[in-house]
């Protein structure tokens, strides 16, 4: 694993914290979860505009978006009703590298094909603003563009490759980010290409400890 290097403060690149079969197991999991929980075309509150990721959820909790409840998390998935598969175990070791005090209760799971994006927003939806979000990229590289706590503030960029970790935590927890490009072509991981990003998240408070 490289160096950890610090884009912000609180927002934490870990480069190749997966090494190559981790990735390859990492895979193979989330060929199971798609098997119990298919992929989805997830829609923007209000006007049901369709988003250029599919994506599927995995733990107890699951993100959602669609025009009549927009965005929320819920137990079963949208379509059919089933409940999400387990966080694989291999991607907790992630969530353990930004030190929280309780685990994940969704991970989600966004493919982008060729020319999906995702714009710049906020990760809000949660009531444990105070646990990191943990992003695990596979696949594809991407770029990977941040800001801080207000729109249309100043943005930097910065590649992600397949293994790479992202925590966005701290400071930097409400930042504005998003993915303007995926780099096809430059990962032998996922055999029709494209890239998966996971991104695990505390969604309620954990109990206070006594």
């Amino acid at each position: 694993m490289a160096p950890m290097l610090e884009l912000a403060p609180g927002l934490i690149h870990l480069p190749a914290f997966f090494d190559r079969a981790a990735q390859e197991r990492l895979v193979d999991d989330l060929r199971a979860a798609v098997a119990q929980a298919p992929l989805f075309t997830p829609r923007m509150p209000r006007t049901g505009k369709a988003f250029s990721v599919r994506m599927t959820n995995c733990g107890v909790l699951g993100w959602v978006s669609d025009a009549a409840g927009g965005y929320r998390y819920q137990a079963g998935h949208p379509e059919t009703g089933a409940a999400w598969a387990p966080i694989p175990p291999l991607a907790l070791t992630a969530w353990e590298a930004g030190g929280y005090r309780a685990p994940p209760e969704a991970c989600l799971v966004n493919f982008y094909d060729g020319g999906a994006k995702m714009g710049l927003h906020q990760d809000r939806d949660e009531q444990a603003l105070d646990a990191p979000v943990v992003s695990i990229s596979l696949g594809d590289s991407c770029l990977f563009r941040f800001g801080g706590a207000n729109r249309g503030g100043t943005t930097r960029s910065v590649r992600l490759h397949s293994g790479d970790v992202v925590l966005i935590g701290g400071e930097s927890r409400l930042c504005f980010h998003g993915v303007d490009k995926i780099y096809g072509g430059t990962s032998t991981l996922l055999a029709q290409g494209g890239r998966i990003n996971l991104t695990l998240r505390r969604v309620s408070q954990p109990p206070v400890e006594g």
